[in-house]
Parts: structure tokens; sequence; C-alpha cells
């Protein structure tokens, strides 16, 4: 008697720890409050890097989903001309929320406007030139699952890296930009 309520107590445990770790792959319920930050890593030639945030996108999916125009959300933006020399050293601001649905981001797009520049170290500013920032944006591939509550990503922007002075055709944008855990 006694070996059968061990065995069913075990069994019981075992079914209930399968349970409660199986991955839960919709995609499709309810929706996550997404929060987009932005900061950056220290440079020492600039004293400015201003970059005018126009529009964020999401592109949403499944695991499985890598190709496509679908899944396109646009959230609620900050628009502004941001000082991206301005948020290093662990701080970081919003720029953009929103309700999205509960599933895996795939891609974000910053969308930028006309508005960017750059102030050396002499206090000079000089245009800031980003190819296809005001078409199809700065594009950061990801594939991480929200969760379904409140969550954030929290976008480097790498200034030290992505601008680079050429000469006569100015300083240009070249983005390296990662996502922080």
């Amino acid at each position: 008697m006694k070996k059968t309520n061990v065995l069913i107590l075990a069994l019981s445990i075992t079914i209930f720890g399968f349970i409660a770790c199986s991955k839960d792959d919709s995609s499709g319920n309810g929706t996550t409050n997404l929060r987009v930050n932005l900061t950056d890593a220290p440079i020492g030639e600039l004293d400015s890097v201003y970059v005018d945030i126009r529009e964020v996108r999401v592109k949403m999916g499944d695991d499985t989903t890598v190709t496509g125009d679908q899944g396109w959300q646009t959230l609620i933006v900050n628009a502004g001309i941001y000082d991206l020399l301005s948020y290093q050293n662990g701080r970081d601001t919003l720029i953009a929320n929103g309700p999205v649905p509960t599933g895996y981001v795939k891609e974000i797009r910053l969308i930028l406007g006309s508005n960017n520049s750059v102030v050396d170290s002499f206090g000079v500013v000089h245009p800031l030139t980003i190819p296809s920032g005001s078409e199809s944006g700065l594009k950061i591939k990801i594939n991480r699952r929200l969760n379904t509550t409140l969550d954030s990503l929290l976008i480097d922007f790498d200034a030290a890296l992505s601008i680079k002075n050429e000469g006569a055709a100015g300083y240009k944008l070249r983005p390296v930009i990662k996502l922080k855990n």
C-alpha cells in the first residue's frame, strides 16, 4: 500500500513538473506593452551626436518567421532630436512604447528625420548624413520572445564605431547598433 502511494505521489510530481516547465509557443495570445529605450557607449572626439528620430517600427512574428512584410507595428514614438552622447554610462531614455501582439520581435526600425548633426570637440556643428535613414530606417535584427507583461528593449547605439569623418564628404553614420539585455 505504501509503495502505491509513493508511486502515485512521484508520478503526480513528475506530471506537475512537466506541465509547469513546458514551453508556451502561442504567439497570438494577448498583447505586450513594449518599451524601446536608447543608450550609447562613450566616444572621445565629438561633443554631441544628434539623431532625429521620427518613427519606431517593430516587426513581429513567431520563431520561424524570417521574411515578408507582415507583422509590422508602429509604436508611439517620443519624436525628437536625441543627443546620443547624453545617454552614456548607464543612462538611457525611452524613445517609443506601445502595445504589440505577444510573440517574437524580429526587427526594429528607427525612421529618422533630416535634422541629424555632430558637434566636434571645437564646437563646430557638422551635418550628419545617414544613408537610407529616412526611407527604410536604421535596421536592428533581433529574435526575442516578449513577456506577456511589460517588456523592454534597450538599443545600444555605438557612436564611436558608427560615426565616420570622411573628409570632404563630411560625417556619415554607418550604424553599429546592438540590443542590450
